[in-house]
């Protein structure tokens, strides 16, 4: 099985591809969606959450727009939350890349918006990054239900450069040339990926098997 990381600064298109890949039949694990579902009424990170940022949980949930006010621009605050979150998120994405390997699926794709941030690019075979110039991210980010400027710039900020996350990647799109050239490189990717051998699972994942009887 073949791991693949996708990921992409903020406004790239990364959930364009990543829907396109999915209508192409294949298994995704998206960060963002788990994090939704960890933060939700019934949500495995709502204790913890609740107890290190007192006044966040209402009606069971955690509120994310209070929780934001708690963390933005407090770099503190975020390493505790990242603290909670991180490790849930992991444990989701082992568990995914399990069932994926149980079903023998050629390729699995870990959509992650901070993969070389996190390190979860040590786990990949390769990795893809969608990029765009910086005007239309800009557009893309702005046109979203209470982005400032502000807020933009502090999330580019907690995230690696565009440039330098290209220079790391396997594979680049360029989601500003439109969909139709974004599915034909996607295409392209997949085809490719399919014809390799994976390395990565399950040693790079779950760290080397013991020997039996080993302690």
């Amino acid at each position: 099985m073949v791991i693949l990381g996708l990921t992409g600064s903020i406004g790239m298109g990364k959930t364009t591809a990543a829907n396109m890949l999915r209508r192409m039949g294949i298994p995704i694990c998206d960060s963002d969606a788990e994090v939704h579902a960890l933060l939700a009424k019934g949500g495995r990170a709502v204790g913890p959450v609740d107890a290190a940022f007192p006044g966040v949980v209402k009606d069971g949930a955690v509120d994310r727009a209070a929780l934001g006010k708690q963390v933005f621009g407090d770099s503190d605050a975020l390493r505790r939350l990242e603290g909670i979150l991180h490790p849930l998120v992991y444990e989701t994405q082992r568990h995914f890349l399990r069932q994926a390997a149980m079903r023998g699926v050629p390729i699995a794709v870990l959509d992650v918006p901070l993969l070389f941030e996190g390190g979860s690019d040590r786990w990949c075979d390769a990795v893809l990054v969608v990029s765009a110039p910086a005007f239309l991210q800009a557009q893309r980010v702005m046109a979203r239900p209470g982005m400032t400027a502000d807020r933009l710039q502090a999330t580019l900020a907690r995230q690696m450069s565009d440039a330098e996350k290209r220079r790391r990647a396997d594979f680049v799109i360029s989601t500003g040339r439109g969909k139709r050239e974004t599915l034909n490189r996607l295409r392209e990717i997949v085809t490719l990926l399919r014809a390799r051998r994976g390395t990565k699972w399950p040693n790079a994942v779950l760290g080397p098997r013991k020997p039996a009887g080993k302690p």
